[in-house]
């Protein structure tokens, strides 16, 4: 039987081999993803940044040292987790993707999570949680306010055969350039932690 780490390296190989997916010919590197394909935690970022891109790994530039400060906060680590993005490609100069990007990029996403099948999906800003509240379709919670809203609610997910919870929250990122957001991210976190513990972990 077919293990996830090598149904997600088919994933990555099919990416690598497509000929039309938008981003690939101005970035310098696939960012497909990092951490345990057999993490119970799976957490979403937007885009990858120029570390990333330079890398060809996710979250390791000023907001993965956040991330890695908070995981750590609560008692996790990159092997407790895997980490992806919506788009695997960078837009230049970190600019937002136009619809027919994400069209081409979040159906490998989508597989990724389906190859995982986590119990609790982390989605990390306001793009990266409409894109999966949207997806799912969960009832009215697309179409109600942003992040600031959302942060810290978690929406109960059924369908398809999968069975998993979104926890959205502020990017990373976003605590560095407005630092009064830290404590309410972190207020997030600890909920995480308090979720697992409720959930058996």
């Amino acid at each position: 039987m077919e293990s996830k780490k090598e149904a997600l390296e088919k994933v990555k190989n099919n990416i690598l081999e497509g000929k039309s997916i938008p981003l690939a010919d101005t970035a310098t590197n696939l960012v497909f993803g990092k951490g345990n394909e057999n993490a119970d935690i799976l957490f979403i970022g937007e885009a990858p940044g120029a570390n990333e891109d330079l890398q060809g790994i996710p979250f390791v530039g000023a907001a993965g040292k956040e991330l890695d400060r908070l995981l750590h906060m609560i008692g996790l680590s990159l092997e407790d987790v895997y980490i992806a993005n919506i788009l695997k490609y960078r837009p230049p100069n970190n600019r937002n993707p136009n619809v027919e990007e994400i069209r081409m990029h979040t159906p490998y996403l989508i597989e990724q999570i389906k190859i995982i099948k986590p119990r609790i999906i982390c989605t990390l800003g306001n793009f990266a949680t409409k894109f999966v509240l949207a997806h799912f379709d969960v009832d009215g919670m697309k179409k109600i306010g942003g992040i600031t809203f959302l942060h810290g609610k978690a929406v109960e997910i059924k369908v398809d055969g999968m069975n998993f919870t979104v926890i959205p929250l502020y990017h990373p990122a976003a605590t560095i350039y407005n630092r009064k957001l830290k404590p309410e991210l972190e207020k997030d976190f600890m909920n995480i932690k308090n979720f697992l513990m409720l959930r058996g972990r």
